[in-house]
């Protein structure tokens, strides 16, 4: 995945607590980052899902650590209503769900973790490959139905397939190198120079990358650049 440079957060507008350090943490967040924050005495408000706007806003009250996943929008007005915020912390890849700018201008930094899924993600696009080329969900549904087919009309390995990967990113990168051990070609296309893994290819458009490719995964953010 392609991301954006990092912005340089000017001085954060928040005060320095005096009292104990509040974390709010949303969205299943996996319990060792409770027993992390608990062990250096922060107080913790845990909670299952994402909020929305106007109900964040008001539980960032008195809180100056937010811990979020994909779902939750951290917005301007949330932030100009959060004065206490001193940090955000994505527990993910992507930082989109927040207005970054509006985070930099009131000095709250954003810090994700672009390698916490990477393989994971990898992994199971060449499962929904494999899937795909060999049309395990069509005969799933029928035996689901009471069908049986047995039928390799259409089917084949993806040895000696092409794969098209648009964003090379850490998730492009793995995916490559993983497409390519299983004997598939990869070519790959991205707005910024990378360097190939292996003997992945890079083409100058995404044009090229679909006139090539059998199949094609895309691994790119959503910006204004890049309208479903």
């Amino acid at each position: 995945m392609t991301t954006s440079p990092p912005l340089s957060p000017a001085p954060s507008s928040a005060p320095p607590p005096h009292g104990p350090i509040r974390a709010l943490l949303l969205e299943n967040i996996h319990p060792s980052a409770h027993h992390l924050f608990r062990a250096h005495s922060v107080e913790l408000d845990v909670r299952s899902g994402a909020l929305k706007e106007d109900e964040l806003a008001g539980a960032l009250q008195g809180v100056h650590l937010l811990g979020i996943r994909s779902k939750t929008r951290v917005t301007a007005r949330v932030l100009d209503a959060a004065a206490d915020l001193l940090s955000i912390g994505c527990f993910c890849i992507g930082t989109n769900q927040i207005d970054l700018a509006a985070a930099n201008r009131r000095g709250v930094p954003v810090f994700n973790a672009p390698f916490s899924n990477t393989r994971s993600v990898a992994e199971l696009i060449v499962a929904e490959l494999i899937a795909l080329a060999r049309q395990l969900g069509d005969r799933s549904r029928e035996v689901h139905q009471g069908v049986w087919r047995k039928i390799s009309d259409g089917c084949h390995e993806i040895r000696g397939k092409t794969l098209g990967i648009v964003g090379y990113g850490h998730i492009g990168q793995q995916l490559g190198v993983l497409a390519e051990a299983l004997g598939m070609r990869v070519v790959y296309h991205d707005i910024v120079a990378k360097l190939p893994m292996g003997n992945n290819r890079a083409l100058p458009t995404l044009g090229a990358v679909l006139e090539h490719a059998d199949f094609v995964s895309l691994h790119v953010p959503e910006t204004p650049a890049t309208p479903s």
